[in-house]
């Protein structure tokens, strides 16, 4: 499919066109949507967390870890964000270092862990 498709339109409509495919489990292709309005708005924490996301549920685990972890750069009390990281590096088999995001994600929640 040509490149223009992906970078088409506003970037509202865009941000539409990537749910669309997010929610109908087409995740490479909301990827690829997401990664167009990331580079032009890297301040938007939605639309990289939904990104993060897209990469979580398509198994580029790696992709999505540097994603959260640009989101809690900007925002360490980014709550879905650290769960999400906590995850993605448990997914990774690297438990050790995804416990201290979940336990902080946890208390963040309201959640106790013991």
């Amino acid at each position: 499919m040509n490149d223009t498709y992906y970078e088409f339109g506003t970037a509202g409509e865009r941000w539409d066109r990537a749910q669309l495919f997010f929610e109908a489990k087409e995740y490479q292709t909301a990827a690829r949507i997401l990664r167009g309005l990331v580079a032009e708005h890297p301040e938007q924490t939605a639309q990289r967390l939904l990104l993060a996301r897209a990469y979580y549920h398509s198994a580029q685990l790696s992709r999505a870890e540097t994603e959260l972890r640009a989101v809690l750069d900007r925002d360490p009390v980014e709550y879905y964000a650290r769960l999400m990281l906590g995850r993605t590096l448990e997914r990774q088999g690297r438990p050790a270092e995804a416990a201290p995001h979940l336990r902080l994600a946890a208390a963040m929640g309201g959640d106790l862990l013991e």
